[in-house]
């Protein structure tokens, strides 16, 4: 028997029993018929995005983000996601939360709105941020949207939580085939620039595509950054990780010092000069994450309390599902880290990060055509092969969680991974390019502009529970309250708080 077999048989089952997710999903809101970018405020009635402990906006004002609690089961996170999705609904009149990844028809760049936070120092350094954002990489890439999916088991320490990311990013190539679904989008997206899409039937709305991406979401036209492929941020335990983004959250880049911190109207263009502004702005398929303090910078909080959950951010909304992911999916989630954290775990290199990110992208522009290659070690081998070796081995996981959970849910999302694993036209991404060609005339706007309509009916004829808009509507009255109340305990002026925020002491 392998010694992860081993461990895994021998690991105590009341820390399975602790096992615990929970997710954070991004979506526009859009206007039905012409599938536009929605450019209202972000509605009083879903409270405070500053505050609001379930909904909150994530760059623009116009592109919600609801958060679920932490729950011992999938079905109970999905159960959540649904009850917020509901109230959401009820609240935003005939707008739609937008059903993929790649965003629906866009306005002229300047003219997306940025999320807005109120007056308070806090509320205004998230406004900045996401200004800085739009500078450096174009206000476009930020709205693009997805599913994190937080996870986390008893018992685990630095070590094991490195080594688990290690292993993630190696085999991140599954999850963006099995569940990439974002293989096109409206060329208003890349209007202006060089993007090596091809057309989508000859309607006049502009869908572009790959015949076999997966995800163009995690692609290079996605959320892509020539500042931070500068980047090697090792994965080989904690304190090079806290490191390597400390340098990157302290060194100033010649680029962002030209755009300067202010206009010349006086106004802020961006926290700081520096290659990362703040942590949040930089990318990876999985996070390290620690729950942090009210003032408190995220390494800090790593560095003193260490790795509490992992952050998985490689995941495409999907627009076959009402709320954009399954409760199946989450399970097989949850067996793809339990394997990434039981199984061994050699150090990483620079030569084995850029092979990642070279396969990272071939996956997603290209995961289902025939024969594609990976890298793997000094040679290559197909995704096809490496992809059914992973999932074989995935098979006592699955049977040990139906057996300490009861039922056959964790074998019956495994079987569902391999059946589309055996035949890729059942993949997501292979299902969005055949639903677009033969029922919206090869539009995308077409497409998930139905797909947002058909999600927001499913959501809404399921019945709410008793009580629910009460309790959602009392939770947006608090949070409005207490965003006043911030405002009002403020006494330092935002330039001070902007200088003692971004202080490098902070960090450690």
């Amino acid at each position: 028997m392998s010694d992860w077999l081993q461990r895994w048989k021998a690991l105590d089952p009341a820390r399975l029993a602790g096992m615990r997710r929970g997710v954070e999903k991004e979506s526009l809101r859009a206007l039905p018929g012409v599938g536009s970018l929605a450019l209202t405020p972000h509605p009083v009635a879903l409270g405070s995005a500053l505050t609001h402990e379930t909904v909150t906006t994530d760059f623009s004002e116009s592109q919600l983000e609801l958060i679920t609690g932490v729950h011992a089961s999938a079905q109970d996170c999905v159960q959540q996601l649904t009850e917020i999705h509901q109230a959401v609904y009820r609240n935003l009149g005939d707008e739609l939360m937008w059903a993929s990844s790649m965003p629906c028809l866009l306005p002229a760049d300047e003219t997306i709105p940025l999320g807005r936070y109120g007056s308070s120092n806090i509320g205004r350094a998230k406004s900045v941020y996401r200004m800085g954002l739009g500078h450096r990489y174009g206000r476009r890439m930020q709205t693009i949207s997805g599913i994190h999916y937080n996870w986390s088991l008893p018992g685990l320490g630095n070590d094991d939580y490195f080594g688990l990311i290690r292993n993630f990013r190696r085999h991140s190539f599954l999850l963006l085939t099995l569940f990439g679904a974002s293989p096109a989008l409206c060329g208003s997206f890349v209007a202006g620039r060089d993007h090596g899409l091809q057309p989508m039937g000859s309607q006049g709305e502009g869908a572009l595509h790959l015949p076999y991406a997966t995800s163009l979401r995690m692609g290079r036209l996605g959320y892509q950054s020539d500042a931070q492929s500068t980047l090697s941020v090792s994965y080989n335990g904690l304190e090079g990780y806290a490191s390597s983004l400390q340098d990157a959250l302290t060194r100033p880049y010649p680029a962002y010092e030209k755009i300067g911190i202010l206009n010349p109207g006086g106004e802020y263009n961006q926290l700081s000069t520096t290659l990362l502004q703040i942590e949040n702005e930089f990318y990876g398929t999985i996070r390290p994450k620690r729950t942090i303090r009210s003032g408190e910078r995220p390494l800090h909080a790593l560095r003193e309390r260490g790795v509490e959950y992992v952050e998985v951010r490689c995941m495409d909304l999907d627009p076959f599902e009402p709320v954009g992911i399954a409760a199946s999916t989450m399970r097989f989630l949850d067996i793809f880290l339990l394997h990434c954290w039981l199984t061994d775990s050699p150090g990483d290199s620079p030569a084995e990060l850029a092979a990642l990110a070279r396969n990272q992208q071939r996956t997603a522009s290209a995961g289902r055509e025939p024969g594609l290659q990976l890298e793997r070690g000094d040679g290559t081998v197909s995704l096809r092969d490496w992809g059914r070796e992973l999932l074989e081995a995935f098979d006592p996981i699955a049977q040990r969680l139906d057996g300490e959970f009861g039922g056959t849910l964790y074998g019956e999302a495994l079987a569902q991974a391999r059946q589309r694993w055996a035949d890729f036209d059942q993949l997501p991404s292979a299902r969005v390019l055949a639903t677009m060609q033969a029922d919206h005339a090869s539009s995308h706007l077409g497409f998930i502009g139905h797909q947002s309509s058909w999600a927001r009916q499913h959501v809404l004829d399921q019945p709410a529970p008793e009580g629910l808009m009460e309790r959602f509507d009392a939770s947006a009255r608090k949070s409005l309250q207490t965003q006043a109340e911030i405002e009002a305990a403020d006494t330092m002026d935002f330039e001070t708080f902007r200088r003692q925020y971004l202080d490098p002491a902070h960090l450690r």
